[in-house]
């Protein structure tokens, strides 16, 4: 699911958007790394910036990329060392969010 304001950019500024995309893949296919641990990467990133709306999106782009919810939890987890357990159970209600609404699909 795109969310409308991206949708929205796409259609006021195709070329921008076109750029920002090429850009992504680009930074995908610049490492051996797999599209499923892509996914987990960037869904730790947006742990970790607490970014919720790209915690989102990321853990939809996991579970989409052969992650299971478990996989998901487990890079919550594995953040709490680094930015602290009260942060840690944030971004887990985050991937809870994308978790319970695949579940209720």
């Amino acid at each position: 699911m795109i969310p409308k304001s991206y949708q929205r950019m796409q259609q006021m500024h195709p070329e921008l958007m076109q750029a920002y995309e090429s850009f992504g893949e680009e930074t995908r296919n610049a490492g051996p790394l797999s599209e499923r641990e892509i996914s987990l990467v960037k869904l730790a990133i947006s742990l970790g910036a607490g970014l919720e709306g790209a915690a989102h999106s990321h853990a939809r782009k996991a579970l989409q990329s052969d992650c299971c919810s478990e996989d998901l939890f487990h890079v919550a987890i594995l953040s709490a060392p680094t930015i602290g357990f009260p942060t840690m159970m944030r971004a887990r209600s985050w991937i809870n969010d994308v978790v319970e609404k695949q579940n209720n699909a």
